[in-house]
């Protein structure tokens, strides 16, 4: 339904940089789908990561290896399922972001924050509502750990 057009670099993307900019150009016979959406502060964005590895695909425990960016050694990182973690290896190569929608103009979606590649195909996209919001909720002890040492989110 549409493609990720970004200048920023697989660098810039891999740190994940919320306040980077991209484009998502929606094609012409979606676009009639966006109607409406101007307005919404936030997106989803579900995409295909067409640029995995095969070894990326069909994995189901891995070691979160972006916590080595933040320090860690891998012997201090645990071997986890891919359900449990937000690494692009996955059984389906599908990805889920949360981004913050600029404007609209004709097809084309600006947002910030998004994770994705330059090319990345874009499968769906939904608004973000209020009732989506958890109040209360609870993070895993192997994660909480890791967290607490980094001093900040991982």
């Amino acid at each position: 339904m549409g493609v990720v057009k970004t200048d920023c670099s697989d660098n810039q993307i891999k740190e994940r940089d919320r306040e980077s900019e991209s484009v998502i150009e929606i094609f012409q016979e979606f676009q009639e789908a966006l109607q409406g959406l101007d307005g919404f502060s936030n997106i989803f964005v579900l995409a295909f990561l067409h640029r995995l590895r095969p070894d990326q695909i069909g994995p189901l425990k891995v070691r979160p290896r972006r916590l080595l960016r933040k320090g860690f050694r891998l012997d201090e990182i645990p071997e986890v399922g891919v359900f449990a973690i937000a690494s692009p290896t996955r059984p389906n190569p599908i990805a889920l972001s949360l981004v913050k929608l600029l404007r609209i103009d004709g097809g084309r979606i600006f947002v910030s924050g998004l994770d994705l590649f330059n090319g990345t195909p874009i499968l769906d996209i939904k608004p973000y509502r209020g009732d989506y919001r958890v109040e209360q909720y609870a993070l895993a002890g192997w994660y909480q750990k890791l967290r607490d040492k980094a001093g900040s989110d991982i």
